[in-house]
């Protein structure tokens, strides 16, 4: 089994979100399935199908969150410095042919938001970001064809 790098921030929101399926739509569902069979007929009661779907994706995904936190391998990055770019790393890039900057800090793949400015140590800016330091130049290929970005700054915080 693979190791999954994660931040202690995104571990905590694997763990919260698996208590709330635990211990609120767990419940909830089993109470729904429950109300739905007393209305008679199973095979014609949409209720009943309903809450069974649903049941069956809170399983699948309380499944899906005990196997990654068990796999979880927290790296703390507070305590790292340098220049070089690893897990955990604030990166500002500069688009080498617009100027514009960018800001990412590399997390691991279950706790990446693009909204956040969190990229995945998995996804091709973050692996190829991995190992450059400041003044190095990246190429990566996005669905709108090579992008280069210059490495501005890389910072640990």
């Amino acid at each position: 089994m693979d190791r999954v790098p994660m931040t202690a921030e995104g571990l905590k929101s694997l763990e919260d979100e698996l208590k709330v399926l635990k211990s609120v739509e767990r419940p909830s569902i089993i109470k729904a399935i429950a109300a739905a069979r007393e209305h008679g007929d199973l095979s014609e009661n949409a209720e009943y199908t309903s809450a069974r779907e649903r049941q069956g994706f809170i399983e699948g995904r309380i499944a899906e969150l005990e196997d990654i936190i068990s796999r979880t391998e927290v790296i703390d990055f507070s305590k790292l410095t340098g220049k070089v770019v690893k897990f955990g790393a604030t990166v500002k890039l500069a688009d080498e042919d617009t100027d514009e900057q960018v800001k990412y800090q590399i997390v691991g793949p279950y706790e990446a938001d693009l909204t956040k400015g969190r990229i995945s140590v998995t996804s091709p800016i973050g692996k190829a970001l991995i190992g450059k330091t400041v003044g190095d130049t990246v190429e990566v290929q996005t669905p709108r064809g090579a992008k280069s970005y210059e490495v501005v700054t890389v910072q640990f915080k």
